[in-house]
This record gives structure tokens, sequence and C-alpha cells, in this order.
């Protein structure tokens, strides 16, 4: 059972459906110590070979070696701004394919419905892609190319739709379901008909002679049309946790952030404009955050006039601004908002109208009266007076459905799980989870916030479970 339809959960049941990567035959890889490796086994699939030896050495923009060597087979050269081909060539062996069910709130694509369909995505488009069907063709049958090599939000949601119903997924997947609760029980302790349900359904997996002594239960219900909730209770060896790190959003933790006016999602901005409730003569928006959807939310209030106040705790030098690190060519956008941040503070009146950026600052209260009370990296106080505030300073996983919010599961196990400075710690050539053997966590909820960089945890997963599974080949 995996938890979570995104990109991680769709690449792992891709897999799962016996869909089985080889190398191409002919095929030369730039890397010339990962083409001597690839040489040595030719004919082997990718799934059963050792990943930890194909990986070794390989550098790049992820931590995770497995998520490097997928990347690298699937787009060879694309950091050095190549396009050579895939080296991978995929075949259908139905005989190897195992049982799953993939559980999902929204249509396939995960977190990307929710986003507003008009964003431009950070990675390039093709990267966006999953195994065997680019993103680029896609779009070319749609008649509509990138803009500035990036990709809409709307697009890469239909996109993700369209791969489950192209590659025959669709059967594996279960929309509208909302987990709950997600425990180890024991295998004697279920009915007798769940244990022949999770027999028939896991085939070798559940073996006789290894029969487990405890699986997952995995608790929920199902809105139907109708708005009901139809619970279930489903039985499993194996759980994968790929529900992504959007669920909750970061509070701030300070008097007031409760207030009405009081926000942590960008489409509460983009609601307010299409009520018409802020416009131009408002007083100012509060944005506080120093990220892209800081970023994302200043541009469309600068779009539509809105004057803004931009408050941040980081120097706007400060080198792990993400702003720093983007290449100006590729995101003219995001520089612009950096220049304004640059230009444009309190302090100095700089050339663009409507917007204010208080850099070093935090926000101690909210008022009921609208006055939003900051301060300085030195102690000194202003106050504000707002129409709105929105509060984007990243968001948290919600892994309400695991015992003590999955933090056991933690890097450090006195923290809460998030993708960026605490994740799930797992093996990195098998994605299983240490503390836990039998639950796995893919993508950022096991450090890999990229989609081109899920799928090599996807592939990890697959890899282990085959094994599991004794279903590889002699």
């Amino acid at each position: 059972v995996f938890l979570g339809n995104g990109p991680s959960g769709i690449s792992l049941s891709y897999l799962l459906s016996g869909y089985i990567p080889y190398i191409k035959r002919g095929s030369l890889h730039p890397h010339p110590i990962l083409q001597r490796k690839l040489e040595e086994a030719p004919d082997v699939s990718i799934l059963d070979q050792d990943l930890e030896y194909l990986s070794e050495g390989l550098e790049g923009r992820s931590h995770s070696p497995v998520a490097l060597l997928f990347d690298t087979l699937q787009r060879p050269d694309t950091d050095f701004g190549g396009a050579a081909e895939s080296v991978l060539t995929w075949w259908h062996e139905t005989d190897r394919a195992i049982p799953h069910l993939v559980l999902g709130r929204n249509a396939p694509g995960g977190a990307w419905h929710s986003i507003e369909g008009s964003m431009v995505t950070l990675s390039r488009g093709e990267w966006m892609g999953l195994p065997d069907l680019p993103f680029k063709d896609w779009l070319k049958q749609k008649r509509r190319g990138l803009r500035n090599n990036r990709a809409t939000a709307q697009d890469i949601a239909q996109y993700y739709q369209h791969y489950v119903v192209k590659k025959g997924l669709q059967k594996n997947f279960r929309c509208g379901t909302v987990v709950t609760s997600v425990r180890k029980v024991s295998a004697e302790s279920i009915s007798s008909y769940a244990q022949e349900d999770l027999q028939e359904n896991s085939g070798s997996l559940w073996n006789h002679s290894e029969r487990s002594t405890e699986v997952f239960q995995v608790d929920g219900f199902v809105k139907t049309v109708k708005g009901d909730k139809e619970p279930f209770s489903i039985f499993a060896e194996n759980v994968v946790l790929a529900t992504g790190a959007y669920d909750s959003p970061t509070w701030l933790g300070i008097k007031g952030e409760n207030l009405s006016y009081v926000h942590h999602k960008l489409s509460a901005l983009e609601e307010a404009v299409k009520n018409n409730s802020i416009g131009f003569m408002s007083d100012p928006v509060l944005i506080v955050g120093a990220g892209l959807t800081a970023a994302d939310a200043i541009l469309f209030a600068h779009h539509c006039n809105i004057p803004v106040i931009h408050v941040f705790r980081r120097r706007v030098s400060d080198p792990g601004l993400i702003f720093n690190q983007l290449p100006k060519t590729m995101y003219p956008e995001y520089h612009r908002v950096h220049q304004m941040m640059k230009e444009q503070s309190a302090a100095c009146a700089g050339p663009y109208e409507c917007y204010v950026s208080l850099p070093e600052h935090h926000v101690l209260s909210f008022g009921k009266d609208k006055k939003c009370v900051f301060q300085d990296k030195n102690g000194y106080q202003k106050v504000y007076k707002i129409s709105m505030a929105l509060v984007l300073t990243g968001s948290n996983p919600n892994l309400s459905f695991l015992p003590n919010n999955g933090i056991d599961l933690a890097v450090d196990g006195d923290q809460p799980v998030n993708p960026k400075r605490n994740p799930i710690d797992v093996d990195p050539f098998t994605y299983e989870c240490t503390q836990e053997k039998g639950l796995y966590a893919l993508g950022p909820l096991a450090g890999d916030n990229f989609v081109r960089f899920v799928q090599g945890g996807a592939l990890a997963v697959a890899s282990s479970l085959l094994k599991k599974a004794n279903k590889n080949p002699p």
C-alpha cells in the first residue's frame, strides 16, 4: 500500500506494475566510469543490479546516490545543458508485477492539483517528466511549448493524470481516500478472512514458510460522490509513505496569528483579489518569508498593483537565500523579486512602487485592528497597518496517522519530520525506514524535494520489494 499519489507514488506504481528498466543496446553514457559498470551486465535489469555499486562516485544536485543514478540514466547530461537521450529502455514483464494500491486524497498528481494552475515551475519542464513518457513529447501533442524551458502547474497536474491512464495504472489507484491510522498488528490477531485476502493479494510476498508475524493495518475512509465517508481497513506487509510535504503550512507561533486576516496559503491572496476585497487602494498586504512561494505572492500582488510590505529574517546577500542560488537567465522573474528586495528597503526608496522590503526583521504580533508589529535585528520596533497577511515560510508534512506523528522515524527522533531539516531516516539504497522494517518513505519525506530525484527513490523501493517477493530473475 502506498500513501500518496503524487510523482513518487506514480513512479513506484509504474515499476511495480512490471515495467522493468534495461540499458538500451548500443547506448553510450557520457560518464565513463558508469558506462564501464553498465557494460559489465548489459542484459541485467537496473532493478536487479547492485544500486550501491552503480551509483558510487556520482555527483549532482541531490544527496541521494540512487536518485543521482536514475536521473543520469534518464537524462545523461542535462545539468550541462545537453539533450542526450535516455540510455534506458523499458520492458513490460507482467510476471514480475507486485499487487499494490495507491491511496490519495485527490486525482493522481498529488499536491500539483492544489497549486494555482498558471504558476510556473522552478525546475525545467523536462525535469518534471516520469519514466518512459517525456514531458516535452506530451506537451507537443497538446501543440504547446515550454515557456523559458519551464512548465505551468496545470500542465504538470494534467500530465501526471494522463501518465496514469496511458501506462494503464488506474486499477492500482484509489482517489478520494483519507488515511487516519497506520500501525503494526500481529498477523494472528487479524481475522482469517483478512489473512486470506492478504495472502491472495501479496502473491509470493506472503510465503507460508516465512509468514510475517506482524503486518500493517491501514485505516481510513473514502469520500463518496454523495459526500459520505465510507471507512476501510487494509492489511499489508509493506507500506510506502509518499505523502509529500505540503499538508501543513508553518506557523510563526505569535500573538494574533489566528485572526481572520492572517493566512498561510498563497491561494488566500488570489481569492481576495477575485472577490475584490483588496485592490490597489487597499492598505498593504504583508508577505512574510523569503522563499519561492513568497516570491510568487509578491509577483502576483505586483501584477495586480497591490501594495506589499515584505518581511524576512535573512540578509538579502545571504548565500542560503534561494534567489542567490538561481541562474538569472533562467529565472528572470525571481531575479526581479530579488532586485526589489535589495533596492526597495524601508530605509531607502527605490524604483519600485507599491513595495517595501524589510530584511532582517521578524513579526512580533498581529493586532485585531490589523496593525502589525515588527522588530529589526537591533531590537527596534515598527508598526504598520495592513489589509491582510500571508505567512509563507514553508510547510510540513502531516503524519498524524502514524504513532507519535512519525517523529520516531526521523533522523533526529526528538524533532518533527521536516523535508529539509529532519527527513525520515531511510536506508539510502532501499528507502526502507531504519526504525521500522516494512515501512518505506519516498520523496520529500525522505529528503528528495525535486520530481527529477524522487524517481530514484522509487527505483530503490521497487528493487527492495522485488527481492522480498523473490521475483528476481534466476
